[in-house]
């Protein structure tokens, strides 16, 4: 695992432990209860072109803060509207500017218009999925690079008990193995090198003809244009998810219309 994602696992660790003390799970399965059912991200990502989830990102640990007016709840709508097919939500405080409070306030304008919403943090203990559930995520990020093969299988069992889908992220043909043989149904194949922190969209032309039939891939990081987007789905990408190229945008809602 690259240094900085170490560092990201174990700022969230500390911070898991402090909300299991301040909001035990037996409070979280009260919430679930009063949750509407999720929506089917899967069902959403699947079409006859590429499908592109759209992120909500304020800032990220290379580039620094990506847009000073920031507005997870504007940016989705001017997404929404624009033809994404999905919202990522993410919601690391530390080291993104995250909130989960703003996946809360995305997915209350999100529901009604049946777009699935999917929250982007680091997840590596049961305790986030409830949390996730309780807040009203429609599914979450589970990436196999902080992950036992145990732990996923794990993770995504107790999502599928609550509704929810998982998106999981790979970044090399180890860890496509590990993901499949753990039940994964969507697949996102990250083309960020976590060391170099280049990207190369090369990483989902190596990585998606390996996936098999009966999975839904979807490209993460590197993709800035409509070229980017085409070039995805020649690779055999059902999806693509944008996180830097919208929020940066003067338009995020144009920049939508040309990705989409």
């Amino acid at each position: 695992m690259a240094e900085i994602l170490k560092q990201i696992v174990e700022v969230k660790r500390r911070e898991v432990e402090r909300l299991k003390a301040e909001v035990p799970r037996a409070g979280l399965e009260r919430r679930i209860e009063t949750q509407t059912p999720p929506l089917n991200l899967s069902g959403a990502l699947m079409g006859d072109g590429v499908r592109v989830i759209g992120e909500a990102k304020r800032s990220s640990p290379v580039k620094g803060l990506l847009r000073k007016d920031f507005d997870a709840v504007s940016l989705a709508k001017a997404y929404a509207d624009n033809g994404a097919a999905a919202i990522s939500v993410l919601t690391n405080v530390e080291h993104f500017g995250g909130s989960i409070d703003d996946m809360v306030a995305v997915r209350e304008r999100m529901y009604p218009r049946g777009v699935p919403v999917l929250r982007k943090d680091f997840v590596f203990d049961p305790y986030q999925v409830y949390e996730s559930r309780a807040h009203g995520a429609d599914a979450i990020l589970l990436i196999v690079s902080i992950l036992s093969p145990a732990d996923l299988r794990e993770l995504i069992s107790l999502s599928r008990t609550l509704w929810m889908q998982c998106l999981v992220e790979v970044h090399d043909e180890g860890e496509l193995q590990t993901a499949v043989d753990a039940g994964a149904e969507i697949l996102g194949v990250n083309n960020r090198n976590l060391r170099s922190f280049e990207t190369s969209l090369a990483v989902t032309e190596r990585l998606a003809p390996l996936v098999p039939n009966g999975h839904v891939i979807v490209s993460e990081s590197g993709i800035v244009s409509r070229a980017d987007v085409e070039r995805a789905g020649r690779a055999g990408a059902h999806a693509v998810l944008v996180g830097e190229a919208l929020v940066s945008s003067e338009d995020p809602g144009s920049k939508m219309r040309e990705l989409a």
